[in-house]
């Protein structure tokens, strides 16, 4: 076999080769891999904080990272990408085959796998799933995308599913692999599935399932005594709904939580004290998130380029890592993650120059009228609408020095908080000015979601409606093509059309700040973030609950 044809039967994610079709068998044991600690001993809860409420769980419609912290305990895939080792491993897929052309992705099914409802688990669902995932009155934009090149999905067997994509997808492997899967069997035609009672009550083939969710105070997972792979050994996950982080610390250190992310403040001047070091561990690492400001461009006020530009050099990031994140992070321009070799480090961030900005807004028609000091533009002064999500503190933080920073140039903002679900849906409807949100990155990236002007449509993750004909080709292209070295000099590309439209004005990656109680053993930082709870236990004489405890 030549070079040539050496190379086109590499499969890139896993680097495999076979003659007929890429092979990638069960991961080998090895010691390199995320596993369940023998030493453990099964017993008491888990109490955390979620800081808003899940608008749904059902994981096809659900777009927040609460949800997705909930569901990573209830529902499953075919394969994950092993948090220690950063293999991809299989889970409900016993093994999986990829043709030589990349069009052809076939997964073998472990067999006895249940639902928490006892029924069982087959290739029905995923077809069922898939097909959701393509409805459009399934409110499943953010996912929809990442499946638009699949002409078709079946189903030769209860125990075999085939993906056929009409053009090789650098990810199709993780993608297809991780697809969210629902119990079809739950489902009857003509159900409005956005609406399904599943939202509020899932079932899943996960390692807990859902014991009650009350409104406004807790969501409580019990261990799934059924579960087919080998079982945590923590009872109970208990989320505790707590929109203040001041409460929240408050109830942490007076035992109620287990752990909680913390915030800069928290990190740096409320938890260094004997006590709380004595109660628990503290760590602090770098996840793929950023954080960012939005910009609408469907409004007139920032339609111009040189308006979204002229903001972002408005907007002091130095002052706030310092004043509000403590240096506790690091300052971006991309939409990549800063430490992976994607995030173009030659590209350098906008600096806060309001004589440079002010001269931008002229340029764009906005001027101080004779004796004036508000920025107008034929008569309207400048003024828009800032959004944030209540009870998070950094947006509320950043909105107050901004709305002062603007004021002192003539620019009107107003402050409008919401709680997090009617945030999101305002969002999703495209009915704001601006914004701040947060997004957290996979492994490999792709920004065909989020960047792509085809993804700008209501519930879509491009709300901020950026369209760049190039962008999109060079996303297009970068889809299409296996070769990271190739890949990375499009997403170059793209991050350089980026920067300069402005669509959003980056603010930092921050280190992730956790506290988490000592009792809990085999809490580990991996490249992706904290080690999985799954993986955490408690020894006998620290426990502190029993699921016989009344609630």
């Amino acid at each position: 076999m030549n070079l040539k044809a050496l190379k086109s039967l590499v499969v890139n994610l896993l680097g495999l080769v076979a003659v007929l079709y890429c092979l990638a068998s069960p991961v080998a044991a090895s010691e390199e891999l995320l596993r369940q600690p023998k030493e453990r001993v099964f017993g008491d809860w888990r109490v955390t904080q979620l800081s808003a409420e899940p608008s749904t769980l059902n994981p096809i419609t659900a777009t927040d990272a609460y949800a997705g912290d909930v569901n990573g305990y209830i529902y499953e895939s075919l394969l994950k990408r092993d948090e220690k080792s950063l293999q991809i491993v299989p889970v409900l897929a016993e093994k999986w085959e990829i043709s030589p052309d990349h069009l052809k992705y076939i997964f073998h099914l472990k067999k006895n796998i249940k639902w928490s409802d006892g029924y069982p688990f087959t290739a029905k669902d995923i077809l069922f799933s898939f097909d959701r995932i393509r409805d459009p009155k399934v409110d499943s934009g953010p996912l929809r995308n990442y499946y638009q090149d699949i002409e078709k999905v079946e189903a030769p067997d209860d125990y075999t599913v085939r993906f056929y994509y009409r053009l090789p997808y650098f990810r199709a492997l993780e993608v297809c692999g991780t697809i969210n899967i629902v119990p079809a069997h739950l489902f009857k035609d003509g159900e409005d599935f956005n609406q399904h009672p599943i939202g509020r009550n899932p079932v899943g083939t996960g390692p807990y399932k859902m014991l009650h969710w009350e409104t406004g105070k807790e969501i409580v997972l019990v261990r799934n005594e059924d579960y087919w792979d080998e079982k945590p050994a923590i009872d109970r996950i208990v989320y505790k709904i707590i929109t203040s982080p001041t409460v929240a610390l408050q109830v942490l250190k007076q035992g109620g939580l287990d752990d909680m992310n913390l915030n800069q403040i928290q990190w740096v001047r409320q938890t260094e004290t004997k006590r709380f070091d004595e109660n628990f561990k503290k760590f602090a690492y770098y996840e793929p998130i950023y954080r960012y400001i939005g910009w609408n461009s469907r409004r007139p006020i920032f339609s111009d380029k040189r308006v979204r530009l002229a903001m972002t050099m408005l907007i002091d990031r130095e002052t706030i890592l310092k004043k509000i994140l403590f240096g506790l992070a690091t300052i971006i321009d991309t939409p990549f993650y800063v430490n992976s070799p994607n995030y173009d480090k030659e590209i350098k961030p906008y600096p806060y120059d309001p004589k440079a900005a002010l001269a931008l807004l002229k340029s764009a028609g906005w001027d101080y009228p004779p004796g004036g000091d508000v920025l107008q533009k034929d008569g309207k002064p400048f003024e828009f609408e800032f959004l944030i999500a209540a009870g998070q503190k950094f947006p509320e933080q950043l909105a107050t020095m901004l709305q002062e920073n603007l004021k002192q140039v003539g620019i009107t903002m107003s402050i409008r908080k919401f709680e997090f679900a009617v945030f999101i849906q305002r969002i999703e409807e495209h009915d704001f000015d601006a914004c701040t949100l947060r997004w957290m990155l996979g492994w490999e990236s792709d920004p065909y979601q989020i960047w792509h002007s085809s993804q700008a449509v209501k519930k879509g993750s491009n709300f901020v409606g950026f369209e760049n004909a190039e962008a999109d080709k060079l996303m297009e292209d970068a889809r299409k093509e296996f070769d990271p070295e190739k890949r990375r000099e499009m997403y170059y590309r793209i991050q350089e059309i980026i920067h300069e439209e402005q669509p959003y004005t980056f603010l930092f990656t921050d280190e992730a700040l956790v506290a988490i109680s000592k009792r809990f053993k085999n809490v580990r930082v991996y490249p992706m973030g904290l080690s999985s709870p799954l993986y955490w236990w408690v020894p006998k004489e620290a426990q502190k609950y029993k699921d016989s405890m009344v609630q």
